[in-house]
Order: structure tokens, then sequence, then C-alpha cells
């Protein structure tokens, strides 16, 4: 029941980020939230899920608490899997290459950007009890 409810919840958030290009969907002007389409890993079909980011000179740092579930979120497993992904940030739209951030290149991400810009999710990876995965989406050229 709750995985239903949290996919109803997905879709209810995609549609308003792509009907008001994202100007709702944080609600803090301080929380960025981009809209992520991904392939699903098993199927291949397109899933959205609106993720929250902070950008970054490579492009847009994602991470998956999973609001601290004690397993990665679905969408951050398909991240994995994928060779491209699309994202739409406010109005724009773009093709990204999405990369997992591994080691120590992973904790100083997740210590100097994520934790330095947005200290408050750290009670999430304290709930979920892992290591929250942490990726860089890079646009795509052209």
């Amino acid at each position: 029941m709750k995985k239903r409810l949290t996919r109803i919840g997905n879709r209810m958030g995609a549609w308003s980020y792509r009907r008001w290009d994202g100007r709702f969907s944080s609600g803090r002007r301080d929380v960025h939230v981009l809209l992520l389409t991904v392939p699903g890993r098993r199927t291949g079909l397109p899933r959205e899920t609106c993720v929250r980011f902070l950008e970054v000179p490579e492009g847009f740092v994602v991470w998956g608490t999973g609001s601290g579930s004690q397993q990665d979120p679905d969408w951050f497993r398909n991240l994995r899997r994928a060779d491209v992904a699309a994202v739409q940030v406010g109005a724009e739209r773009l093709e990204v290459r999405p990369r997992e951030l591994l080691g120590a290149e992973r904790e100083a991400a997740w210590l100097d950007t994520v934790l330095a810009q947005a200290p408050e999710v750290r009670r999430y990876a304290e709930r979920a009890g892992r290591t929250i995965p942490v990726a860089v989406l890079r646009p795509v050229a052209g």
C-alpha cells in the first residue's frame, strides 16, 4: 500500500512540475528540485520523479536518501543503469549523462557539497543507516 501511494504521489509531483515548470515544486526558495526522467532498469520504460539537486560546475548533484528509507530509492537504482537521462530544471529541458560518485569522490561531494549546502539532509542519512548514494548529472553538449 505504501509503495502504491508513493507511485501516485510521484505521478502527481511530475505532472505538477511539468504543468507549472517547477515553480511550485519545493515550497521553499532555497530548495531546488528537478524533474528526472530515467529508463526503468527492468522495463526500459521512462520513469519520472522529482529530485532535489544542487548545481555544481559539472552539472547537477543528486542524492538518494529516500526520506530515510533503509534501501536506495528506485529512481537512483534506475539511474545507476542509465547511460543517459532527461531532466527538466524549471522550464529548461536537457539530456544528461549520470555518473554515480564512489569512494573518496562520493565522500567529498557528500560532505563538501550536499551537507555543506543542505545540512538538514543529514537526519535522513542517519535514519536510513546506510551510505547515501550521490551522483552527478552532466548535461550532454549540443
